[in-house]
């Protein structure tokens, strides 16, 4: 059973992400600051946009982090063996590169692996859009994809 954290400011996102775990094979805890989630050894943290208290993340153990673009202190402090970062800029791992009413395009902009041990390569996914603010549609995103889901349920 894949043991995730979900760092987020009430967003609804671990609830969210409880939902992508393939048969329920997660145990999915969330916290409004990572020092509630120190001492547990995690396959996956997942990083909200608006996560804050970044001074608790050295305290974390995370095989995998996915975590909001553009934050060099929080990868630096991090102790994760992966980072997959999201965000507009193209330098992320995961990007929109459109965004209409009803659909998106997710970029990834480089292969990673999945927790399952499968590579997810370089592609770009057109994926229903339900209006969900960009930078959450991408964590979820992200988060389907390491978790071996295609995210067609995350707009």
């Amino acid at each position: 059973m894949w043991q995730i954290g979900v760092w987020e400011q009430n967003e609804g996102l671990a609830e969210r992400v409880s939902t992508l775990a393939p048969g329920g094979a997660a145990l999915v805890r969330a916290c409004r600051h990572p020092a509630l989630l120190a001492g547990l050894k995690l396959d996956l943290l997942v990083v909200s946009p608006g996560a804050t208290g970044w001074a608790g993340a050295p305290a974390l153990s995370c095989h995998t982090a996915l975590l909001p673009g553009g934050l060099a202190a929080l990868t630096r402090a991090l102790p994760a063996e992966t980072v997959v970062s999201y965000g507009a800029a193209n330098r992320n791992t995961l990007t929109l590169s459109s965004l209409e009413q009803r659909r998106a395009a997710v970029a990834v902009q480089r292969e990673f692996i999945a927790l399952d041990g499968r590579a997810v390569e370089r592609q770009e996914l057109v994926l229903p859009y339900d209006g969900t603010a960009p930078d959450l549609f991408l964590v979820l995103a992200g988060a389907a994809l390491l978790l071996g889901q295609l995210p067609e349920g995350t707009g």
